[in-house]
């Protein structure tokens, strides 16, 4: 009796093909429940939005749409990821999932006329496309900005449905396509880190003076950076106690060294070269500095994790500071050959005459206009610096570029990317050689990145770098400023020479 009750219930398990038609017939199942539903209102908006994303239209103006209503640095690099995800995905779809399985697309007798595309598309049903596009700007976008993620991924999700709904593609075709949407966005994640996955630098951690609602503060903002008259009157509304004060160019030596003697901290807003200033006058001082990103590029600002006017705030309602190192060169190219100090970056060579050129040409064709403009003039010319150049007395040299970092980067070649610790004592330098064909040496030293030697370039971390033998104007850089170099100077640093508030991570 008891090997008759097993015989009855034993089930054997289903053979591969067996299993791969019952998933088939569930798959088609499905499909027929959602062609045959009635769901309303869709029959007007889904086809439509299916339509709008052909081509990744929809997602490429949902992306300028993030960045020009976001009207913040964060709101732009969440739709940069997005559209990057989406190439991503795209390339993924067309070259390899849509020839791997070569699946019919549905039989549309079950689809009410209405909700068909006008015009059906030709290629292989699996994986979704739209889906896959879909999926990955959506994800591409909530890893950088949860905010915009939760309004885009509604859309999303609509996008992925109405590729059933129309009768497009099977239920299994929209599942795959999300999947590997997803896998693409953490995929670009992979590639290029989140600002949420690279932790702001947090040692020397020190405290500063706790200043809510900014009692104590004095902020001086530069009018001519970027977008500095529109994060002032943002400072005003979120530090209600503080004193702010809006200057030109001209005027900015002289307000921070008052608001240096007067305030309990010294407030900046501004770009690079503006905070590079400030940055001087507290270290002599000694009061802490308080960073507000006003400018285009704001590379210390972001070294510090703070990217918007909350984020500053937040650091002076608790306190919290870290110390910094400050790049130096001696002597400087003020009067009686001060010491010029950099945050970021100091150079050499195409650099500095590159950002001259741009800076003549911007205000007449625009920024990156004149950035191209200036690049293409700099490396046609071909004149390379000579220099000795060593932590002693050095040898002589003809190269491209000197580049020197306040801290390492931890990306590639001269091009600036990110710090991890902003008072570690040391010199991130790195020569291109001179020879022929600059732009390509340029490029190999950018791809190689930091600690490596070859004969186009060598990159190495110093603590003091001795260079002489400058030909008379020739030009230098540092933090974006342009100054003309003296014949014969030394790059160190100053180690932990300015307390700046930096929040803590959320």
């Amino acid at each position: 009796m008891s090997s008759a009750y097993s015989a009855r219930t034993h089930v054997p398990p289903r053979a591969p093909g067996r299993i791969a038609a019952w998933l088939s017939a569930r798959d088609r199942a499905l499909f027929h429940g959602v062609a045959t539903h009635h769901w309303p209102g869709a029959d007007r908006v889904l086809p439509r939005l299916s339509h709008g994303a052909n081509h990744g239209l929809l997602w490429f103006g949902t992306a300028a749409g993030i960045a020009a209503v976001g009207d913040s640095t964060r709101a732009r690099r969440a739709a940069l990821r997005g559209v990057a995800s989406l190439a991503l995905a795209s390339l993924a779809v067309n070259t390899v999932g849509k020839r791997s399985v070569r699946r019919v697309r549905p039989v549309l007798d079950a689809v009410p006329l209405i909700r068909q595309l006008k015009r059906q598309p030709i290629t292989t049903s699996f994986p979704s496309g739209h889906s896959a596009s879909a999926a990955a700007f959506a994800t591409g976008v909530a890893l950088e900005s949860k905010g915009w993620g939760a309004v885009v991924a509604p859309v999303a999700a609509s996008v992925a449905f109405s590729r059933i709904y129309t009768g497009a593609h099977y239920p299994s075709d929209v599942l795959a396509g999300v999947a590997l949407g997803v896998g693409a966005a953490f995929a670009v994640r992979g590639l290029v880190p989140t600002r949420a996955q690279i932790p702001a630098p947090g040692r020397p951690y020190t405290e500063a003076p706790s200043l809510p609602g900014g009692q104590g503060l004095i902020v001086v903002a530069n009018k001519r950076s970027g977008s500095s008259a529109a994060k002032a009157a943002m400072v005003r509304d979120a530090l209600p106690r503080a004193e702010v004060v809006e200057c030109e160019p001209d005027e900015l030596s002289a307000e921070l060294e008052k608001a240096a003697q007067q305030g309990r901290a010294l407030g900046i807003c501004g770009g690079d070269g503006t905070v590079n200033q400030a940055a001087v006058v507290a270290a002599r001082h000694r009061v802490p500095l308080a960073v507000f990103p006003g400018g285009t590029l704001n590379h210390f600002a972001y070294d510090l994790g703070i990217e918007e006017v909350d984020d500053t705030c937040r650091a002076l309602a608790s306190g919290d500071a870290v110390k910094v190192d400050l790049g130096r060169f001696t002597p400087g190219p003020g009067p009686g050959g001060e010491p010029g100090y950099f945050l970021n970056t100091f150079s050499l060579g195409v650099y500095p005459e590159l950002v001259r050129i741009r800076e003549h040409w911007a205000p007449r064709i625009g920024g990156w206009p004149a950035g191209v403009l200036a690049a293409a003039e700099v490396l046609r010319a071909e004149r390379p610096l000579e220099a000795n150049i060593g932590q002693h007395k050095g040898r002589h040299r003809k190269l491209w570029m000197l580049f020197a970092g306040n801290g390492m980067y931890q990306r590639f070649g001269p091009t600036p990317g990110r710090r991890h610790n902003l008072a570690d004592g040391l010199l991130d330098v790195r020569v291109v050689h001179g020879g022929r064909l600059p732009g390509l040496r340029l490029l190999a030293a950018a791809l190689a990145g930091p600690l490596s030697r070859s004969p186009v370039h060598a990159a190495q971390r110093l603590r003091r770098v001795w260079i002489s033998g400058l030909a008379p104007g020739t030009l230098l850089a540092y933090d974006g400023e342009v100054a003309e170099a003296p014949r014969e100077f030394v790059i160190d640093k100053a180690d932990e020479a300015l307390t700046v508030y930096r929040p803590l991570p959320l």
